[in-house]
Formats: structure tokens, C-alpha cells, sequence
């Protein structure tokens, strides 16, 4: 058999039926419609000056303030409860991966409602927090870091463990024959080894933070300029300013594109395509 014959029985062996195909179109059709919409409706021309008004703006700076502190919160915790799942046995680690990843599949306004009942002013931690110190966790913008870090920090930690469970360890091994310490050995051989996962991992985390919505409102409530969030200023000007939440979305947009950008190869095709 010629090596033409190959190649042709080998491309018909992987070209995809019509009955799949088509279904695949109008799939990848109805994924691209709203945000084409969205992109054709936009008003460019008026574009920076809804951008500059003061409740778009305070959204914006609020945003990137919380979503950047929220996923620093989430880094500090997260890594070590990734460290912790991936390289510890203990009884319950099980039950304790599916409740890190609980948040994921939870419905934002859920847990904004555990969020409430746990740390608000009446909450479990909250009630005695605000008896010792008078000081209110809720519907501040502090609530709004907690907020998004409850449902964005599951993305690093997912991510890293991942890491963690495929990292070769005889590298570590390595360095500690070699008369390196455990600090050493982690600051010079496990973290250089673990940053582009730990990147990719808050890349994630950051991207859902500043999307989150749910858990925001119903925990931080949807004070303009301490509380109010993009999400939230999306929301709200859809009744009173279209051309407002068309902006502040695009911007959003922008923003998940970036990311998509930043982990095309680190984590689409390696992690998503095998």
C-alpha cells in the first residue's frame, strides 16, 4: 500500500461523521452568537465616556481591587490545602477534596447564603465576632474579598493539587541527598517546578472573582463604591443604562479572553486535551 492510501484511509478514519459534525456547528453557533452579539451592539463611540463616569469607574476600581486581593487570600490558603491533599494521607482527605471542590458546583447565592449564616452579624463565627469587636463582616468591602474568594479559591487549589500529584518527586529527593533542607528544597526545587501551574491557578481564581456575582450580593449586599462590584453594576444598568452594562461587559469580556489567552498552552491543551 502506498503511502497516499495511508494517509487517505487515515484522514477518513479521523474526519468526523455529519451526524456529528453538524450538531458541532450549530454548538460552537450557539456558544459564539451572544457574545457576537454583544460585540455588535457595542457603543464604541461613546465607549470612553461610559467608562469614565463615576459608578462605572468605582465599579471598575473596585473590582480589580477585591478580585486582586481576593485571589492573593487564595494563593496564601489554597497552596497549602493543595500541598496538603496531594502529599498527606489522612483519614477523610477524600471528603475533603469534594468539599473543596463544593463551591464549584454550589450555587453562588447559596453560598452567600452559608457565607451569611457562618460569618454575618447573627452567623456562627460572625455573632461572636461582632460581640468582641463590634465589627460587622457583611456588606462591606471586605465581605466582597471573602465573598469571592469562597467560590474563586477551589480553582487554584484543584489546580495546583493537580500539579502536586504529578510532580516527579525524586527531583525533591535529589536535593535533599544533596544536603538542601526542606525550605531550600521547596524555595529552589518544588515552587520553580510548581509556578506555572501556580500561575495558571491564579489566573483562574482572579478571572472568577471578578465575575462573581451570587454570593457577592446576597454576602456584601450592592452598595455603589464599597460594594458594588462590575457584575453588580452590569446588573443594575440594564434597567436604567444599557449602553453602560454593554460597556462594563465588554470590559469583563476582555478580561476572560486574556485569560484564555495566558493559559492557551499552559493549561487548555495540556490540561483540557490531554
Amino acid at each position: 500500500m502506498s503511502r497516499h492510501d495511508r494517509l487517505g484511509r487515515s484522514r477518513a478514519r479521523s474526519a468526523p461523521p455529519w451526524s456529528l459534525g453538524i450538531p458541532a456547528a450549530l454548538a460552537l453557533i450557539f456558544l459564539l452568537l451572544p457574545l457576537t452579539a454583544l460585540v455588535l451592539r457595542a457603543p464604541w463611540a461613546a465607549m470612553p465616556r461610559l467608562l469614565s463616569e463615576p459608578t462605572v469607574r468605582d465599579a471598575l476600581r473596585l473590582s480589580l481591587f477585591t478580585a486582586s486581593l481576593a485571589t492573593v487570600v487564595a494563593t496564601v490558603l489554597g497552596v497549602p490545602l493543595a500541598w496538603v491533599l496531594a502529599r498527606i494521607e489522612f483519614p477523610g482527605r477524600s471528603l475533603a477534596r469534594a468539599l473543596v471542590i463544593l463551591p464549584l458546583v454550589l450555587p453562588p447565592v447559596v453560598g452567600g447564603v452559608a457565607l451569611l449564616l457562618a460569618l454575618g452579624r447573627r452567623g456562627v463565627v460572625g455573632g461572636l465576632l461582632y460581640d468582641w469587636t463590634g465589627w460587622s463582616l457583611p456588606f462591606s468591602t471586605a465581605g466582597v474579598v471573602v465573598a469571592e474568594t469562597f467560590v474563586a479559591m477551589p480553582f487554584l487549589v484543584v489546580t495546583v493539587e493537580g500539579a502536586l500529584r504529578g510532580f516527579d518527586q525524586r527531583y525533591e529527593e535529589a536535593g535533599a541527598m544533596l544536603g538542601a533542607g526542606r525550605l531550600t528544597v521547596l524555595r529552589r526545587v518544588t515552587l520553580p517546578m510548581l509556578a506555572p501551574s501556580l500561575a495558571a491557578g491564579a489566573v483562574l481564581c482572579f478571572a472568577r472573582a471578578l465575575g462573581e456575582f451570587g454570593a457577592t450580593i446576597t454576602f456584601a449586599g450592592n452598595a455603589p463604591g464599597r460594594t458594588q462590584t462590575m457584575p453588580l453594576a452590569v446588573y443594575l444598568a440594564l434597567e436604567d443604562d444599557p449602553d453602560a452594562a454593554i460597556a462594563l461587559s465588554l470590559v469583563l469580556l476582555v478580561v476572560c479572553v486574556g485569560v484564555l489567552l495566558l493559559l492557551r498552552e499552559r493549561w487548555l491543551r495540556r490540561d483540557l486535551l490531554g
